[in-house]
């Protein structure tokens, strides 16, 4: 940032990027305190909220690092990487699927829900990312798949042997439509969200089965009352292990019509049935996606972790939805199911537009009776941000991305890989494409391993990922040669820097942290502004200003705080100093005038 070159000290990002024989010189926050001394860290303790305003950050185990040399990344590879995690500011680390699977799903179908996967390391492996993690004061969340198993479950081996095997009410079984033949006569027109009818047929027993997935999915039954039981002592089993929260897989699909009637199709425009990337006549989700019982799971889950004494387990909920309403839902009439229902519809709007993200930020800041919202702009299931990209202001538009997630009133989730501005990398054939998403679906859907290749950690063989001459399970993106964490630790004008200060920013300043956030300026439609005003707690904190330029056309806007107060009083004076701004950007004389380069950022604390 041009003008404040001179505060400089060595990144901790540098020192702390395990095994980059580096001493970049980087800059910090422009902040007189930083995070380690702010006395912010999370402390994961019995009733305490230490999840509001943290930074958790989702990491694809496959594909962050490979400690033992055969191209799948691992739990000791994780833990190699720790002191880099915490020096970027990470609270809390989630891991996608370690439990041993066939991997039709990369971990997603679970064939064991108390053990690891041998190609991630061994329980002990695990035991020690837990103890080495805790050290760093960064928790671990675990993945809890509850809509469904693995077909290779002893679960649903048992449950398929006989119609009269104690498991067989344990998953989804249905007769055919009568007078017709398998698999014509499935029971009815329901959809796998991978393509195709979400009904199986199976010879043996002479029923279908319910998969709202892969094939080799099964869905579990959650209307017995032996699944609810043996999938909270898994709940159990992981907290006792020392895990500080789960986030719920597919959450919303644990339970379905009873009538299991037909779904009506969805319609374009013109009338006709729309056909989805797999040529199927694509139907609704009325019948199978978040109907009212998955509230008395939730109430359950959230009941068996507040048994845990010594610490608050926080649950996490994948939550595709509606509106938000249904998002407010989420958290329980008395906050007693989820703590951190995903928002969606902030995200993944996917487009620059900024009065459908105005609008959805102020519903998540307004309209959750004040429960802290979970933001999320990227994950293993979808394109990364470049998706929001022109071409050419894709990096700008990236820090104004990660300036939205980390300066609104939220918990932070964040992509591994988001911080140095991995792109998405599709196959480019399909020889290419691993998951079975891509292959069913080619060309027009090719699958998720575009978001899912390995962290880039340096410009050297492998990108740092794994060694020299090892063939990675998905290949290295060629942006890896500048777009690692070891080039861009050493450049003050990178998006790794960009991202350490905002963790900072927001982590040292008390009315980001933990200040309201109004919506400014409402009339503009061009740039996005809004205040973080100070907390209760501290009202004669200063406010902050933020402004996001959501075009490639420079920008000069004023800033409009009539009306609004700080500390009983309206706040008058026109004075900021900059906390933030893009680079190359001028600081402004006053807030009447603020200019803003195509794409750009702007924060600053009203004097």
């Amino acid at each position: 940032m041009p003008g404040h070159r001179s505060i400089r000290r060595v990144s901790r990002i540098a020192a702390a990027a395990a095994g980059l024989a580096i001493a970049a010189i980087s800059p910090v926050s422009l902040l007189a305190q930083s995070a380690d001394a702010s006395g912010k860290a999370p402390v994961f303790t019995a009733k305490s909220g230490w999840y509001k305003d943290a930074l958790i950050y989702e990491i694809y185990p496959r594909s962050f690092q490979d400690s033992n040399g055969d191209g799948i990344g691992d739990l000791n590879g994780i833990t190699s990487r720790l002191d880099y995690l915490k020096a970027l500011g990470v609270d809390a680390i989630w891991l996608t699927p370690i439990y041993p699977s066939p991997q039709v799903d990369f971990g997603y179908d679970i064939s064991n829900y108390e053990g690891i996967d041998p190609q991630y390391g061994t329980m002990a492996d695990f035991d020690r990312l837990v103890a080495e993690a805790k050290k760093r004061n960064i928790g671990i969340i675990m993945d809890l798949v509850l809509n469904h198993t693995s077909d290779k479950h002893p679960w649903f081996l048992a449950s398929r042997s006989s119609k009269t095997d104690p498991k067989r009410d344990w998953y989804v079984w249905k007769d055919g439509k009568a007078g017709g033949t398998p698999p014509a006569n499935v029971p009815n027109n329901w959809e796998s969200v991978f393509g195709h009818s979400a009904w199986e047929w199976d010879a043996k027993t002479q029923q279908y089965y319910y998969h709202r997935f892969y094939i080799q999915q099964p869905d579990l039954n959650w209307n017995n009352p032996a699944v609810r039981k043996a999938m909270y002592d898994v709940e159990r089993f992981w907290i006792a292990k020392g895990v500080v929260g789960f986030r719920l897989d597919a959450i919303t699909s644990l339970f379905e019509d009873p009538t299991f009637s037909d779904e009506d199709y969805v319609k374009n425009p013109d009338g006709s049935i729309k056909i989805n990337a797999y040529g199927d006549k694509e139907v609704k989700t009325d019948k199978t996606d978040n109907l009212p019982r998955v509230n008395d799971v939730l109430k359950e889950l959230r009941k068996t972790a507040d048994e845990t004494k010594g610490r608050k387990v926080v649950l996490i909920g994948e939550t595709y939805v509606d509106s938000i309403a249904d998002l407010r839902r989420l958290y329980g009439e008395n906050n007693d199911a989820l703590d951190l229902p995903m928002d969606m519809q902030v995200g993944f709007i996917n487009r620059l537009d900024v009065s459908e993200f105005r609008r959805n930020i102020n519903d998540a800041e307004t309209g959750l009776n004040g429960n802290e919202p979970l933001f999320v702009f990227d994950n293993h299931d979808n394109p990364r941000w470049d998706r929001y990209g022109d071409g050419t202001h894709n990096a700008d538009i990236g820090r104004m991305l990660a300036t939205i997630l980390f300066a609104s009133r939220d918990t932070a989730m964040m992509y591994y890989g988001d911080e140095i501005g991995m792109v998405t990398t599709p196959p480019t054939s399909k020889d290419q494409v691993k998951d079975p998403i891509g292959i069913t679906g080619w060309p027009k859907e090719k699958g998720r391993d575009g978001e899912r290749t390995p962290m880039q950690w340096s410009e050297g063989p492998n990108a740092g990922f794994s060694k020299d001459g090892v063939k990675t399970w998905l290949p290295i993106p060629a942006s890896y040669k500048t777009i690692n964490v070891k080039s861009e630790v050493s450049d003050f004008d990178s998006m790794l820097n960009w991202y350490k200060q905002l963790i900072e920013l927001r982590r040292a300043n008390p009315a980001l942290r933990d200040g309201d956030h109004v919506m400014l300026n409402t009339e503009n439609n061009d740039v996005l502004m809004w205040l973080r005003k100070a907390p209760s707690s501290d009202p004669a904190q200063p406010p902050v200003v933020v402004a996001c330029n959501f075009t490639a056309r420079p920008q000069t806007v004023s800033f409009d705080l009539s009306g609004q107060e700080v500390n009983g009083k309206g706040i008058t004076s026109r004075k900021a100093k900059t906390l933030m701004k893009t680079p190359g950007a001028s600081d402004p004389a006053s807030l009447d005038a603020v200019q803003l380069p195509p794409y750009g950022v702007y924060i600053g604390q009203v004097e």
